[in-house]
């Protein structure tokens, strides 16, 4: 019964949530942010509606200011969300995921590789 294998085995399942494990490593600020990526979704309204939402942007930013960027830019309207689990979160109206890393990426905000853009 002192088989290595099967005790690490029993180990391994004690006290892990399968869901989350991945999370637990990546999260160690406690803000919402994997790695210092910058996560840029979209979600679907009603009919064509949608909403681009950039998180994970970096604590020092001011994000009502990058907000009045973006909907100058744009030519959206947004606001600024704030969670307990990500942090501030930016909310643009329509479908702007590659405009905003774009636009991130030329401003000097961030490089390419650390923006993940996720949807459709």
């Amino acid at each position: 019964m002192n088989n290595p294998d099967i005790a690490s085995l029993q180990r391994l399942g004690v006290g892990v949530d399968p869901l989350n494990a991945g999370l637990a490593t990546e999260d160690s600020s406690g803000a919402g942010k994997s790695s210092g990526y910058i996560h840029i979704r979209i979600q679907q309204r009603n009919g064509r509606k949608t909403l681009t939402t950039v998180q994970g942007l970096p604590p020092e930013l001011d994000a009502k200011r990058l907000l009045k960027a973006f909907r100058k830019v744009f030519a959206c309207n947004g606001t600024v969300v704030t969670d307990e689990d990500l942090g501030e979160v930016i909310q643009l109206q329509g479908d702007h995921r590659m405009k905003s890393r774009d636009f991130l990426v030329s401003e000097g905000i961030c490089k390419k590789d650390q923006v993940k853009i996720h949807g459709f």
